[in-house]
C-alpha cells in the first residue's frame, strides 16, 4: 500500500478538481483586470483574507509575495516581477501591503542560522558564503519596524531606474485578523 503523503493528497485532490472541471470558474487572462501588482508577505492569513480585504477576485491583480512583503535587492526577482507586471502584463498601479505581527518584525538571522546548522548546513557552508562577499547576518534579518519596512520597499520600487515616472506606488498594512488597511504611503501623492 503506497505512503500517503502531501503531495499524494494534492495531488488527488487536482485531479478530482479537473475531472470535475472546477477551474472553469477561475478562468480569466494573464491580464490583471483591476491593473494592479502587489506585493504582500506570504503569511498564511493572508491567503483568503487579503484578496478579500481588497474586493479582488480571481484575474483581478498581479500577487508576488515574499517574507515581509520586503524588496531587499533593486535587482532581485521581486523588482523584475514587479516590472514585469507593468511593462508586460498591463499594470498600471503597484501596492505594497505588509501585516501586523508579522515573523519578519524583530527577526534575528542568529536563530535562523542556528536552526540552519541544526538541520546539516555545515560551517564550512557559512565560511564559503562570508568568502564570496555574502552578509548572511544583513540578508536574513528581518526589519525593526513594519512602516518603515513599507516606506523603504516602497522607495526602492518608486526610485527605480526602470520605473515608470507615472507609476504611483502605494504602501499599505494590513490587520491579518481584520482586514483593516491602514495606508502608509500614498502613491498618488508622490
Amino acid at each position: 500500500m503506497e505512503k500517503s503523503t502531501l503531495l499524494n493528497e494534492i495531488l488527488e485532490f487536482n485531479h478530482q478538481f479537473v475531472e470535475k472541471h472546477e477551474y472553469e470558474k477561475y478562468e480569466t487572462t494573464k491580464f490583471p483586470n483591476k491593473k494592479m501588482v502587489i506585493l504582500t508577505c506570504m503569511d498564511t492569513r493572508l491567503l483568503e483574507l487579503l484578496p478579500k480585504a481588497l474586493n479582488l477576485g480571481n484575474g483581478d491583480a498581479k500577487i508576488i509575495k515574499d517574507a515581509g512583503a520586503i524588496v531587499s535587492h533593486p535587482f532581485g526577482s521581486v523588482m523584475r516581477s514587479i516590472l514585469i507586471a507593468l511593462y508586460q502584463l498591463k499594470a498600471k498601479e503597484v501596492l505594497i501591503i505588509a501585516h501586523h505581527d508579522c515573523g519578519m518584525s524583530g527577526l534575528k538571522a542568529e536563530p535562523v542560522i542556528e536552526s540552519m546548522k541544526e538541520r546539516g548546513i555545515s560551517e564550512e557552508t557559512f565560511n564559503t558564503l562570508t568568502y564570496s562577499g555574502i552578509n548572511i547576518e544583513q540578508w536574513l534579518h528581518g526589519f525593526d519596524n513594519v512602516t518603515e519596512s513599507v516606506v523603504h520597499s516602497v522607495g526602492i520600487v518608486k526610485n527605480h531606474p526602470l520605473m515608470p515616472k507615472e507609476v504611483p506606488v502605494h504602501g499599505l498594512i494590513i490587520d491579518p485578523k481584520t482586514g483593516k488597511l491602514d495606508l502608509v504611503v500614498d502613491g498618488y501623492k508622490n
